[in-house]
C-alpha cells in the first residue's frame, strides 16, 4: 500500500534538492564568470603597477622587488601572480619568485592564453616601444578553478550536512500535517454500522474539509437509501397483508359455502387478490429494478406509434368498453433512449388510465401542444390539484383510489423518465374531464 507520508516525503526532498543543484548550478557558473573577470582585472591592474615602475627608471631587477610590486596573495594558496619583464629583443630582463622560466605570452597585447611547461596561463601583457620592454603578469588557470571549486564546496557544505536534519524535520511535519486524517479513520474504525452520524469537519484543515464533507454527503445517502428501503418494505408488507388476508378469507368462504352462486361470487373474488397481488410484486420488482441498474444504454429513436401499438395489442382485456386512440401524428415522433424504459412508462400511464376510465371511457394518445413529446389524455376522474405533486411517491393512492391500484405506477413513471431524461408532466384537462400524463422531451 502506497503511503501518503512517503510519497510526499520524498517529493518534498526530492524536489528541494533539485533546487539546491539548480541554485548551485547558477552560483557555479555566476561565481565562475565573476572571478573571472576580477581574476583578469587584478592581472591588468599588476601588469600595470609593475610597468609604472619600470616607467619611474626604477626597474626592478630581483625577484624580490618584482614580488613586492605584486598584489597581496589569498591567504592558504600558492603564489597566483607571475611576472617576467622582456625587452622587444627577446632578452629575459626579470621574473618574480616562482615564474616559469619559459616566456608567458607571444608578442601581444592584452589578454592571451597559453599552455607553459604543460600548464595552462592565463596572461596580459603590456608593450612599451619606448622603454623597448614587455611586462607579463599571468596565473595558473588551474588555480582559478581551485577558488571556484572552493567557493561552491564551502557554500553546498552546509546544505549537504544540513539535508538530513531536513529530511527529519519534513518526515516530523509531514506525520503533524497528516494527524487529522488518522484521527478522522480512527474515528470512524470505532463506529459501528448503524452509526450515520456526521462528521465534525469544523476542526479539521482546509485541505481535508472537502473530504468530510463528502464522506458525510455519502452518509447522507446511505441512510437515505437504508430509510427508503424500509420504507419499501413496510409498505410492501402493508400492501400485501390486504390481499392476502382477502385470499383467505374468499378462499374460506367459497369452502365453506354450498350455495354455487356464493362459491362462484367467492372464487372470482379471490382471482381479482390475486391479480392484485400479482400486479403488486411486479410492480415492486421493476421499481427495484430501476433504481438499482446503472443509466440505460443510449439508444436510436423509437417511433412513438409503434411503441404503443405493442403496448395496446399487448394489454390485458380492456374492462367496461373502454377505447383507446391512438394519433397518427405520433408516427412522426420519435422518442430517443432505451426502447425498454420507454415501454415500461407507457405501459404504466396506459394501465393508470385504464384503471381510472367510465364504462365507455376513451384513452387518446397524441403529441403535446409544442409537439415536443408524447400524451395521454383519459377521461378518468383526474387528480384533485394539491395531490399532483405527491401521486408520484411510493404507494401513494389519493382520494380517487382504485381497488385494484397499487400506488407505484406513476412512482415508476417517474423514476423512468427522469432515466430517459424527458420530464413527466401531470396535468388536469381543462374542462375537468380527465387527466393528461406528458413525456415532454428537451429542446434540440
Amino acid at each position: 500500500m502506497t503511503s501518503l507520508r512517503r510519497r510526499l516525503f520524498f517529493i518534498l526532498v526530492a524536489a528541494t534538492g533539485l533546487i539546491w543543484l539548480s541554485a548551485g548550478a547558477w552560483i557555479y557558473i555566476g561565481s565562475r564568470s565573476e572571478l573571472e573577470h576580477v581574476l583578469d582585472t587584478r592581472l591588468q591592474e599588476a601588469a600595470k603597477m609593475v610597468h609604472s615602475l619600470v616607467d619611474a627608471h626604477t626597474m626592478p631587477a630581483s625577484a624580490d622587488a618584482l614580488n613586492a610590486a605584486l598584489p597581496a596573495e589569498v591567504p592558504g594558496y600558492e603564489r597566483q601572480l607571475s611576472c617576467q619583464i622582456w625587452s622587444l629583443d627577446g632578452q629575459l630582463v626579470a621574473r618574480s619568485s616562482g615564474a616559469p622560466a619559459a616566456r608567458l605570452a607571444e608578442n601581444v597585447d592584452g589578454y592571451s592564453d597559453r599552455i607553459v611547461d604543460g600548464e595552462p596561463w592565463r596572461v596580459y601583457t603590456i608593450q612599451d616601444p619606448v622603454k623597448r620592454v614587455r611586462v607579463m603578469v599571468g596565473d595558473r588557470i588551474g588555480l582559478r578553478h581551485k577558488l571556484v571549486n572552493d567557493l561552491i564546496v564551502g557554500l553546498l557544505a552546509p546544505a549537504l550536512l544540513v539535508l538530513p536534519l531536513f529530511g527529519l524535520l519534513t518526515w516530523a511535519s509531514l506525520g503533524r500535517g497528516l494527524r487529522p486524517l488518522r484521527s478522522m479513520a480512527t474515528e470512524l474504525q470505532g463506529r459501528d454500522a448503524e452509526d450515520m452520524r456526521p462528521l465534525d469537519a469544523s476542526r479539521l484543515p482546509a485541505e481535508v474539509q472537502p473530504l468530510a464533507h463528502a464522506l458525510n454527503a455519502l452518509f447522507d445517502k446511505v441512510e437515505a437509501a437504508r430509510r427508503h428501503e424500509r420504507e419499501i418494505t413496510a409498505f410492501a408488507a402493508h400492501e400485501l397483508r390486504t390481499p392476502l388476508a382477502g385470499l383467505k378469507t374468499q378462499a374460506q368462504v367459497a369452502r365453506a359455502a354450498a350455495d354455487p352462486a356464493v362459491r362462484d361470487r367467492a372464487l372470482s373474488q379471490i382471482l381479482v387478490s390475486v391479480d392484485r397481488t400479482t400486479r403488486l410484486v411486479r410492480q415492486l420488482l421493476v421499481l427495484t429494478r430501476l433504481e438499482a441498474e446503472a443509466a440505460p444504454p443510449r439508444e436510436g429513436a423509437h417511433k412513438a406509434s409503434d411503441l404503443l401499438a405493442e403496448i395496446v395489442s399487448t394489454a390485458p382485456p380492456l374492462a367496461a368498453n373502454v377505447q383507446v386512440e391512438i394519433d397518427p401524428a405520433l408516427a412522426r415522433l420519435a422518442l430517443p433512449g432505451a426502447r425498454d424504459t420507454w415501454m415500461l412508462a407507457l405501459r404504466n400511464v396506459h394501465e393508470n388510465a385504464i384503471h381510472h376510465m367510465p364504462e365507455g371511457g376513451l384513452v387518446r394518445w397524441c403529441a403535446t401542444p409544442d409537439g415536443r413529446g408524447v400524451m395521454a389524455v383519459d377521461q378518468g376522474p383526474g387528480i384533485p390539484e394539491e395531490e399532483l405533486a405527491l401521486v408520484t411517491q411510493r404507494f401513494y393512492r389519493g382520494r380517487h383510489k382504485s381497488t385494484s391500484g397499487t400506488g407505484l405506477g406513476l412512482t415508476i413513471v417517474a423514476i423512468a423518465a427522469r432515466r430517459l431524461g424527458v420530464e413527466l408532466v401531470l396535468s388536469n384537462r381543462q374542462d375537468r374531464s380527465g387527466l393528461q400524463a406528458a413525456f415532454v422531451l428537451p429542446r434540440a
